[in-house]
């Protein structure tokens, strides 16, 4: 197991509330399930920032190419509408 540290958190009653609630509800404790939380939440930033720098460096390329907004509106209207799309509901 990763060697671990303590870090004082401030909550609101509500939000300190809630957790114990769940604490005793999945018989995790508050400290698991902070600590799921803000891993959980540390790898969709992480994802979107690297998800973010890859989209500005393709754009900041020479050969970049853009599709004008309503272009892209107009195609995702088609795509939406098209029968193959309706028939597969």
């Amino acid at each position: 197991m990763a060697h671990s540290t303590t870090m004082t958190v401030r909550l609101d009653e509500e939000t300190l509330s809630r957790l114990e609630k769940l604490a005793r509800a999945t018989d995790r404790t508050k400290a698991y399930l902070a600590n799921k939380a803000i891993e959980d939440y540390l790898a969709n930033q992480e994802w979107q920032v690297k998800a973010i720098k890859e989209a500005v460096a393709e754009a900041d390329k020479q050969d970049a190419q853009f599709i004008d907004h309503s272009q892209v509106v107009k195609r995702v209207h088609h795509m939406i509408s098209s029968p193959k799309r309706r028939s597969s509901k």
